[in-house]
């Protein structure tokens, strides 16, 4: 129990200082060229003595309070600009009269729902405003002294980074050279110190997939030895998220931890709906590092019970993304660029200059994106896909570089 509450101590306080702490004039240029948060905020020193300075998903933040005013194509953060549906835009205005009421009703409901779906029961779901709370339960929950966590490179850092900060060693297993997270290397990682094995699939920032069969032998095995926690933030994506997905190692009574988000395909990036789907015992356990449920504000829950599954605008939303993608890819073919192909909602290519000069470039023409470093060369790019409007925007602006 000490150890708990130390825990959380130290999280509250890293979070009072991260909100109090003032932003560096062009901290935008820094954050591109290294996405790691810079300096004040959260920051931190991993086992092996590295720098941890807070997740890349903080940069987003901060691209965001950067950008000008004027923003043509918003193109850094991974979210769906179609969304969210208009059953769940109905269901916010229906749940504001009686939003001073704690949301008790609704979560039986949204479990329910996600149980019936998913072919469990109520005790395998953790929810919370995202799942960003939930990776970061279990990056404080599998922390020990000594111990390390084990993800790609390069790789989603939310959950990582934060471990890192309580002295977990990370461990950083580089991907093939098809850019797919090295599942054999990853396990070949794994000691008598490993806390948890982290799969972000598919993977950002490679937008890459990995084969299902492969993935699913390598839950069965590793999760014997230690737990495997699965992130699948971009599974809808996915031409059959139900064939991809690991719930059905829960089910089977695996030691596997299924991360999904409302954040992307639904388009609740801003209205905050998460869920983990995991052992009862597991449950309970990350329990003890989050708020759960009771983050999510009753007007976000009823959105989420309104438009889970709403198969008519997942479909319309994923068809709109895909022609933006396919969009992208032309532009990039006709200036001679190439890509790495994507099954998500954004696409990682090799650029002609440093990362952060392109970075800055587009953004004074009014198109945010992500530069990222790669193989250890900076000279690439992370695009979102937008509306059609957007990629046009993106299309005339990377002409002007190109």
């Amino acid at each position: 129990m000490g150890q708990k509450i130390s825990r959380r101590q130290l999280l509250r306080t890293g979070a009072l200082l991260a909100g109090g702490l003032p932003v560096a004039n062009g901290l935008l240029g820094k954050v591109q060229a290294n996405p790691l948060y810079p300096s004040g905020y959260g920051m931190g020193s991993g086992a092996d003595g590295t720098i941890i300075s807070g997740s890349k998903v903080w940069a987003e933040r901060e691209i965001a309070l950067h950008a000008p005013a004027e923003l043509k194509a918003r193109l850094f953060a991974n979210e769906n600009p179609f969304g969210p549906s208009d059953k769940a835009k109905k269901a916010v205005l229906e749940a504001l009269p009686k939003s001073y009421q704690y949301p008790f009703m609704f979560l039986r409901d949204i479990y329910q729902k996600i149980a019936d779906h998913e072919g469990v029961t109520p005790d395998n779901i953790l929810m919370a405003a995202g799942s960003s709370p939930l990776l970061q339960a279990a990056a404080i929950c599998f922390s020990k002294p000594g111990g390390n966590i084990i993800s790609g490179d390069p790789s989603y850092e939310d959950l990582p980074s934060k471990a890192a900060r309580f002295n977990e060693k990370w461990i950083k297993v580089p991907v093939t050279a098809d850019y797919k997270l090295d599942l054999d290397a990853m396990e070949k990682a794994v000691d008598g110190n490993t806390g948890l094995v982290y799969i972000c699939n598919p993977n950002n920032p490679t937008a890459t997939v990995l084969d299902a069969e492969k993935l699913k032998a390598f839950c069965e095995r590793v999760s014997r030895r230690v737990t495997v926690f699965v992130d699948e933030a971009y599974i809808d994506y996915l031409p059959d998220p139900a064939g991809m997905t690991m719930v059905g190692a829960v089910k089977a009574g695996q030691n596997i931890i299924v991360a999904r988000t409302f954040s992307k395909l639904y388009g609740f990036a801003g209205l905050r709906v998460g869920y983990i789907i995991a052992q009862p015992d597991m449950v309970k356990k990350l329990e003890d590092y989050t708020e759960g449920p009771m983050s999510i504000s009753a007007t976000s829950l009823q959105a989420a019970i309104a438009s889970y599954q709403d198969k008519e605008y997942l479909q319309d939303a994923l068809k709109k993304t895909l022609a933006s993608r396919e969009y992208l890819y032309d532009v990039l073919k006709k200036e001679g660029y190439s890509y790495i192909a994507s099954n998500t909602n954004f696409v990682l290519f090799p650029i002609k200059m440093d990362g952060e000069h392109f970075a800055s470039e587009m953004m004074k023409r009014g198109v945010g994106v992500r530069s990222w470093t790669l193989n250890n060369s900076n000279k690439w790019c992370r695009v979102s896909i937008g509306r059609m409007d957007e990629m046009e925007a993106f299309a005339a602006a990377f002409k002007e570089l190109s």
